[in-house]
């Protein structure tokens, strides 16, 4: 996953003690059919049939503590059954709102999944891998 434009500002101004960060008590990963864009752009989320974010609570037990430089989540992030087409998902991106919000990172899916109606999305655990170097 890629850091956000608002996330990179937000943590290097924490570090370098401009301002202080307080993450977000729930994360929301959102589904695309479009590359994001660091900036906050080109994220197209699909449009009706059921879609919603995943709420993920942001702790601890959903993200375990980092090891060699990498965090992944604990447990499946699973979306709403779609009752409708959401088209070929390829992207994923993290906010910190259920809607609209602070791009906080993304990434792309190694495989693109077309989720037509009684589909459910998810990523099973250890799926959405956090990275610095």
């Amino acid at each position: 996953m890629s850091f956000a434009d608002f996330l990179e500002d937000e943590l290097l101004d924490h570090v370098f003690g401009a301002a202080t960060y307080t993450p977000p008590a729930t994360l929301y990963v959102a589904l695309s059919t479009t590359a994001p864009n660091d900036d906050g752009t080109n994220v197209t989320e699909p449009g009706g049939g059921s879609y919603a974010r995943a709420a993920v609570t942001n702790n601890a037990t959903e993200w375990p503590a980092a090891s060699g430089g990498s965090k992944t989540h604990a447990n499946d992030i699973i979306f709403p059954t779609a009752t409708g087409s959401w088209g070929t998902i390829s992207h994923y991106a993290v906010y910190d709102a259920v809607s609209g919000g602070n791009l906080l990172g993304h990434g792309a899916l190694s495989v693109p999944k077309l989720v037509g109606a009684t589909d459910t999305a998810q990523f099973a655990a250890g799926i959405v891998t956090i990275t610095l170097d």
